[in-house]
């Protein structure tokens, strides 16, 4: 298998065409043209679908795009990393996060690496969908509660869980009373009519009523906060506001445990940047819990 070959078809697919490719690389546009087509010859597949105006990769190509886009990156630095006799990390490394991690803390955390790190260009995007890594161009991708896919590796760097928490001034009703408590949601969530709390280890009802639907946690904590009624919130962004007083906490919402995710497309030659970012994270947060999260964001 012709490597150089492969390099200029990962070139080609990456512009979406030869001529933007060529400008690009500084490449012959004849000899990238003839070195895909060599390749689809040894392969006896066709690579591209060739259009009018576009090139559009075919379901071979794009698995084979897919495949050895991450391979090769990693071959690059790895002989970068051999040659230059140490292994910094340098170049672009692009990363999506969610948006509530981003607002809490993912500025200091990318200014810490930066300084460590003045040969990353560090790009983060706060995106709370799923994303295509290979296709949208991520190194790395942090998700809570991520579903499993096979296609990619990774490893949880926080946990959190969520409480029920209200102002001081909004009293929580005894366990003989049916009168509805008035409550803050998010507008993503399935709503119900009673919330189950645990607290000192035994679990109650609370008739609830939605008063305000808000899209964000950081919304919904200063409505909490402002006294409008209780909310599900996360330990580690209410533990603050818990211990001044500015928020009373009823208990343990009977919820999934939150975990935070990063993801990565490959575990095998895990790329300088990558390694050094899952590092700057584990350093940040050694034990994941949610009161190192609540520190690190004071």
């Amino acid at each position: 298998m012709d490597l150089a070959a492969i390099a200029d078809f990962n070139l080609v697919a990456k512009h979406g065409g030869f001529g933007r490719a060529a400008r690009e690389s500084g490449r012959p546009k004849a000899t990238l043209s003839r070195r895909v087509a060599e390749l689809e010859n040894s392969l006896q597949l066709r690579l591209f679908e060739r259009g009018a105006r576009k090139l559009v990769l075919t379901e071979e190509g794009q698995a084979l795009y897919q495949r050895t886009a991450t391979l090769l990156t990693e071959l690059d630095e790895t002989v970068l990393a051999i040659s230059s006799g140490v292994a910094r990390p340098r170049g672009r490394l692009r990363i999506s996060a969610p948006l509530l991690f981003c607002q809490l803390a993912m500025g200091r955390l990318a200014a810490e690496f930066a300084i460590k790190y003045p040969d990353v260009q560090l790009e983060v995007i706060s995106d709370d969908q799923p994303v295509d890594m290979v296709d949208q161009g991520y190194d790395l991708v942090i998700r809570v509660n991520p579903a499993a896919d096979e296609n990619l590796y990774g490893r949880p760097i926080l946990r959190d869980h969520l409480v029920v928490v209200a102002h001081p001034d909004l009293q929580r009703p005894s366990g003989d009373t049916a009168v509805p408590v008035p409550v803050v949601v998010r507008g993503s969530e399935k709503q119900t009519s009673v919330w189950q709390v645990m607290s000192e280890n035994v679990t109650s009802g609370i008739a609830v009523t939605p008063v305000l639907v808000l899209s964000s946690m950081i919304m919904l904590r200063d409505a909490v906060r402002a006294g409008v009624g209780a909310g599900l919130l996360p330990v580690s962004l209410v533990a603050q506001d818990i211990q001044a007083g500015k928020l009373v906490c009823w208990g343990d919402a009977d919820a999934a445990p939150i975990e935070l995710w990063a993801l990565y497309p490959s575990r095998r030659l895990l790329n300088v940047r990558v390694s050094a970012f899952l590092e700057h994270l584990k350093a940040a947060f050694p034990t994941g819990e949610p009161e190192e999260l609540a520190a690190y964001i004071q």
